[in-house]
């Protein structure tokens, strides 16, 4: 069963998806397609730049911290460390890559990324609010702020900044709150080796899953214009729900699966896992309904040269239903310690998406760019499916299901 945790985690993801919509609306109705385009381009190359230079290092901690509770968390001190390290340096160099094109907005990608180490640590001792409030609510609130004031005063220069600045405050809270947390341990020998052999594989999937979710943003800029990376975005926005709400759940039972398939104890697996897929499906499913339904009216709130990708929303919605339903299946495969098939998987879906974002943009616009995406994300979530189930029998619904809706039932009438 989902406990407080996974609602924090929800709550939080539906606070910054929310707060995300509301931001592109803001930009596209204050600012022309061409300079919108422009600062939804420079966005993805930051984000994709940061989820590269992360190295999945975040999901390494919580997975040996997890683990360490037996034995009093002894040297997790230098597991932190051993983390942080390497994603500044490569974070670092990131920043001096793209500051040519993006100026001073590079800076942030090294911010970026140690405040997500931090709040991983954090979430591998148990504590999610950390999570919630800095990265659900704090920076996607602060960026509205910013960026509405930006709008107000109709200079898209500002964009960036006002898009940037809060990840700084997230840092050093992130910190701050975690300080308290580490227990002072020496530096026990191969712990750089034990944390970065874990992660080695899932760090180049997680810089190919970074590239994964942006990369078709960048692409239509290329090949389309601007104008059409501007259109794309907008209808596409919604897409941040799913991702949003699959991340929030699974920051809240990760450590959790890693815990119990560790133990041996594929029934309290199976059981976390149906679970969180039955509240990801109940939670978006209505979502990605309505979007389908209201497409035209919701499209139209960006502005009136937004109306016609209508096609691009059905398609979003279709795949993200497809999709949830799925589960989190990545998650569940890594806790399992299956890294390396994980990666692998990713690489598919990258490939099928470039393939398909090259053969069709160029004709088809944001539509042929909604279609290459599509193609990757079923490739990302059937393909470790089928894996789940001939190595484990694992399967997103099942009489744990019904468990989840009893006790979601009990919660309403309560």
């Amino acid at each position: 069963m989902i406990d407080r945790r996974g609602l924090a985690g929800v709550t939080g993801a539906a606070c910054s998806a929310l707060a995300q919509f509301v931001l592109v609306v803001v930009v596209t109705r204050a600012f022309p397609a061409s300079e919108a385009g422009a600062f939804f381009t420079a966005t993805a190359l930051v984000l994709m730049a940061a989820g590269i230079a992360k190295l999945d290092a975040g999901n390494g901690l919580i997975y040996f911290i997890a683990r360490a509770k037996t034995y009093g968390y002894r040297g997790i001190s230098g597991y932190i460390r051993a983390a942080l390290v390497p994603c500044l340096i490569v974070a670092s160099a990131a920043a001096a890559v793209l500051y040519p094109r993006l100026g001073p907005l590079a800076a942030i990608v090294p911010v970026m990324v140690v405040g997500d180490v931090l709040l991983a640590a954090g979430r591998g001792f148990g504590a999610m609010r950390p999570t919630v409030l800095l990265d659900g609510v704090l920076v996607p609130a602060c960026q509205l702020v910013l960026v509405g004031a930006a709008a107000l005063a109709g200079v898209a220069g500002w964009l960036p900044w006002a898009w940037g600045v809060p990840y700084l405050a997230l840092m050093v809270l992130a910190g701050a709150g975690l300080r308290g947390r580490v227990p002072r341990t020496p530096y026990l020998p191969g712990t750089g080796r034990d944390l970065w052999r874990y992660t080695a594989p899932r760090s180049v999937a997680g810089a190919i899953q970074a590239v994964f979710q942006r990369v078709d943003i960048v692409i239509v800029a290329v090949l389309g214009g601007p104008a059409q990376a501007a259109v794309y975005t907008a209808a596409t926005r919604f897409k941040v729900v799913g991702q949003l709400a699959n991340q929030g759940l699974a920051q809240a039972v990760q450590a959790r699966l890693v815990a119990a398939l560790a133990d041996g104890e594929r029934g309290r697996a199976r059981e976390l896992y149906q679970a969180a897929t039955i509240w990801l499906v109940l939670l978006t499913w209505p979502v990605w309904l309505a979007y389908a339904a209201l497409a035209p009216w919701v499209l139209g709130l960006f502005g009136p040269s937004y109306d016609s990708a209508v096609p691009v929303a059905l398609v979003l919605a279709g795949t993200m239903m497809v999709a949830t339903a799925c589960g989190m299946v990545d998650v569940v495969l890594t806790a399992a310690g299956h890294t390396g098939t994980s990666l692998l998987n990713l690489v598919a879906a990258v490939g099928c998406t470039l393939v398909l974002d090259v053969a069709l943009i160029p004709d088809h616009g944001a539509l042929g760019a909604v279609a290459g995406w599509s193609g990757g994300v079923l490739v990302k979530n059937l393909l470790p499916l089928w894996q789940l189930h001939r190595r484990y029998g694992l399967h997103p619904f099942g009489r744990h299901t019904l468990t989840a809706l009893r006790g979601r039932g009990r919660a309403a009438a309560a």
